[in-house]
């Protein structure tokens, strides 16, 4: 099996048909189909369903397409390994990123590790929540930040930073007549939320918020980021739910944020860790992240 035969079945895979592969590839359509052909003997298997209906993996193809996927990622990484070595690098954590993290929070714990760990390259990488895990327990990232706690087998959360929950509302709505906004109020209007699968952790903490009051919410639209969702907000669209940092980072005057009111909820960021011994540049990292947790006063 080389590497060229799962390269043209990623692509077939993805696109679910010979020709566009074959134009995805820049080659013809007859040599991709006697590539898939070959690693289809090689396997003793099929990997495709061809019909006149179209092409769809089987269930030998959807596990193939899953590890074929990881080989490419291990070899990106051990390209970009090499390459920080020989610009000067003594080490790398991979970190993934999911739920729309707080960037100002990011920010000063990477300065923090530049600062006192500069001959270490942290490597990002923003995936959705299941990614993550299942990358974490692939070895394909170090850690990751996310907003569910729901880490599963082989892997642990920590608590590490927890955000004050906020509405954003369009300028000129009757909702800022309210200094703090009751939760029942926001939920007589439209809202703008997060997408559950794109930010998975994000969804859980609101929608259990939400279940917090006795009406159902009217959802607008599900969007995959914050700035979709705030530009929603600013055309007037719906109100949206995210941290105060997150909503005052967009600096538009269409969009003005309000309290809730009552016992103001949180968002809690989870650092999430592989269960195993960490080496000893993760656990420094870790250290870092249980310090920025301990002496900041954020929004708490």
């Amino acid at each position: 099996m080389e590497l060229r035969h799962l390269r043209y079945f990623i692509a077939v895979a993805e696109e679910l048909h010979f020709a566009r592969a074959a134009e995805r590839l820049h080659i013809e359509q007859s040599p991709l189909s006697r590539t898939i052909k070959e690693l289809e003997s090689e396997l003793g298997t099929l990997l495709f369903e061809r019909t006149s209906r179209g092409t769809r993996l089987t269930w030998a193809g959807q596990v193939l397409v899953e590890d074929a996927r990881r080989i490419f990622t291990a070899l990106d990484q051990a390209r970009a390994n090499v390459q920080a070595a020989a610009s000067g690098y003594r080490g790398t954590l991979r970190i993934a990123l999911s739920d729309g993290i707080v960037p100002q929070r990011l920010a000063v714990l990477l300065a923090r590790c530049r600062e006192e760990e500069p001959e270490v390259e942290i490597r990002l990488f923003e995936v959705t929540f299941a990614q993550q895990a299942k990358g974490l327990r692939n070895d394909l990232y170090d850690a990751g930040f996310t907003r569910s706690d729901e880490a599963g087998d082989g892997l642990h959360s920590q608590a590490v930073w927890e955000d004050h929950l906020i509405v954003a509302v369009p300028a000129r709505h009757p909702l800022l007549a309210h200094k703090h906004v009751p939760l029942a109020e926001v939920l007589n209007y439209p809202l703008i939320l997060c997408d559950p699968e794109t930010c998975e952790g994000h969804y859980k903490q609101i929608e259990r918020l939400l279940k917090s009051v006795d009406m159902k919410p009217v959802i607008a639209e599900h969007v995959s980021s914050h700035e979709v969702m705030l530009a929603l907000v600013a055309a007037g669209y719906g109100l949206g739910l995210a941290c105060e940092a997150q909503i005052a980072a967009c600096h538009s005057a269409a969009i003005i944020s309000r309290p809730l009111a009552g016992n103001r909820p949180m968002l809690t960021t989870y650092l999430l860790l592989p269960d195993n011994e960490p080496s000893a540049q993760l656990g420094r990292f870790v250290e870092r992240v249980t310090l920025a947790t301990d002496g900041d006063s954020g929004e708490n």
